[in-house]
This record gives structure tokens, sequence and C-alpha cells, in this order.
């Protein structure tokens, strides 16, 4: 019997409340949307940074004089400092691109991308070089750091700002996400304490006389709790379903030529399903704890 009025008592209070508890509704279905959001952008950092650490490589210029003497580093400095790298921990390999090399892989790569302009490149720019890739990503700042300045070592590539400046991207876009989504919280939490505070006043002189027959505070209190907990599970569930919405129409076609080439990792529906009960949780600890405030603080039957 208690548990039927409780619920018709919740079911009155959206009836009555309709178009607040609408909008506290899509407010939540919206703060929590973008939260979904930006953890998705996190997932998507966190594999595609494991892609580019698979893919990224150092390359050890070496001296035109060194080339010169010895074109095909067969002999020291050059092989030494080649044989140092490949024992140093974390190195997977260690490959020698001649000056030659160098440039018939950068005169293909201008003749697939632009040919006209490819007549025009000359192998003087280009240098040999000691190509480095790493399978502990750890090891990548300490290999570069050794032997940068190694006896017939010009200079030195590394790919890690390539990817420092991709990451900053997304990590932009993260932080965007939950700033919209902060301050959209703020607007829901807002709109359930306004909520809370009409449904108690226009319910006042029923729960005096409930509290006169003897209920006590919590059970009187439990339908207006239980009014913004439903909503905002409600507003989760229509998060969730934007998530996948947005996973489809833009996570796959705006980004489907990132997928292609393997730049950025695929968002995946088991990524979606995997936030959802975190949206979820949120969405019921932000209600409820709102709620219960504003029942503690500004009703006092």
């Amino acid at each position: 019997m208690r548990a039927n009025f409780i619920i018709s008592e919740v079911f009155n209070g959206f009836r009555r409340n309709l178009t607040m508890t609408l909008a506290m509704v899509l407010t939540t279905a919206v703060t929590l949307g973008m939260f979904g959001g930006g953890l998705l952008v996190i997932q998507m950092a966190d594999k595609s940074q494991k892609i580019f650490l698979d893919r990224v490589e150092m390359q050890f210029f070496v001296n035109d004089d060194v080339t010169k003497a010895d074109p095909n580093c067969t002999g020291d400095p050059c092989a030494e400092v080649m044989k140092k790298i490949e024992n140093e921990p974390g190195v997977a390999s260690v490959s020698y691109v001649s000056k030659q090399q160098a440039y018939e892989r950068a005169k293909a790569a201008w003749e697939e991308s632009s040919p006209e302009l490819a007549e025009f490149i000359r192998p003087d720019p280009y240098q040999a070089a000691l190509r480095v890739r790493v399978d502990d990503p750890q090891r990548f700042g300490a290999v570069l750091d050794k032997f940068a300045r190694a006896p017939g070592i010009d200079g030195v590539l590394d790919q890690r700002d390539l990817v420092k400046r991709i990451f900053s991207v997304l990590d932009g876009a993260r932080d965007a996400a939950f700033v919209v989504a902060a301050v959209l919280a703020i607007a829901a939490i807002l709109l359930i304490v306004n909520t809370v505070q009409i449904a108690a006043y226009t319910r006042r002189t029923e729960v005096s006389i409930m509290r006169l027959v003897g209920a006590t505070r919590w059970y009187t209190q439990l339908p207006f709790l239980l009014e913004a907990v439903i909503a905002s599970i409600v507003g989760a569930l229509l998060a969730v379903g934007g998530l996948f919405l947005g996973k489809i129409f833009f996570f796959d076609k705006a980004l489907e030529d990132l997928y292609g080439v393997n730049i950025l990792a695929r968002i995946t529906a088991a990524d979606v399903w995997f936030v959802s009960p975190w949206l979820l949780l949120t969405g019921i600890v932000l209600s409820g704890v709102t709620a219960y405030a504003t029942l503690r603080v500004y009703v006092r039957e």
C-alpha cells in the first residue's frame, strides 16, 4: 500500500510539473551526453596514442662527411653508433637508410602526391640516417637524448612532436566537452532545485497532514526524491542514445578517412556501452544528492 502511494505521488508530481520535468530531463540528457562525449574522446586518444607509439620512430641523421667516406655504414663511427643503439634496452630495430635511398623515397612520395613537383627534387638536401624503432615507448626519450650528439650524428628527427600536436587537438576537444558539460550540470542542478521546491510547495498541505498523522519526514520526501532520480535516469538513457547516434553520424562519418589510414582509433559500440553505466550513475548521484540537499534545506515540514 505504501509503495503504491509513493508511486502514485511520483507520477502525480510529473503530471503537475510536466514542463519543468521535461526541461530537467533534456538538460540532464545534454549534460550527460557532453560528459559521455568527453569520455569517448579520452578513449579515442588513449587507443590512438598506442597506435602512434607502435608506429613512431626516430631518425639519427649521419654527417655528410661520414657518409662520403662510408656510404653503407660499414665502418666507424657510423657502424659503432648503430651497434650501440641496437644494444640499448627497449630498442626493437635499427636500420640504415643511405643518402640515395632517402632521396628515392622522398621522390617517390612526391610523385604520388604532387607529380608536377617531383622532377624538381634533388638528392643534395637528403642525408643518410639510422632509423630506430622502440618496443618500449618509455625508452624513446632516453635513446634519443643519449645518441643525439653521438660521433658522426648531425641531427635527429623526433616524431613525438607530431604526436603531441595531434593529441593536443584531442585534448582540446575533450576539455571543451567537459567545460560545456560542467556549465550544463549547473543548469541541471538549478532545475532540479526549482522542480523539487515547486513540487513540495504544491503538495505542502497534504504533506503537512501526513506529518500530523505520524508519517516520517523520509516517507513524505521520498516521492520528491524519486521524481528527480527517475527524470535523471530518463535523461541518462537519452544521453546514451545520443552517443550511439553521435558515433554513427559523427565519429564514423566525419572521421572515416582518419580511421581508414589508421591515424585515429575507431570509436566502437563497445566504447559507448563502456561509458553508459558511468553516465547513468552520474545522473543518479547528481539528481539524488541535489534533491536530497534541497529537501533538507528548503523543506521543513
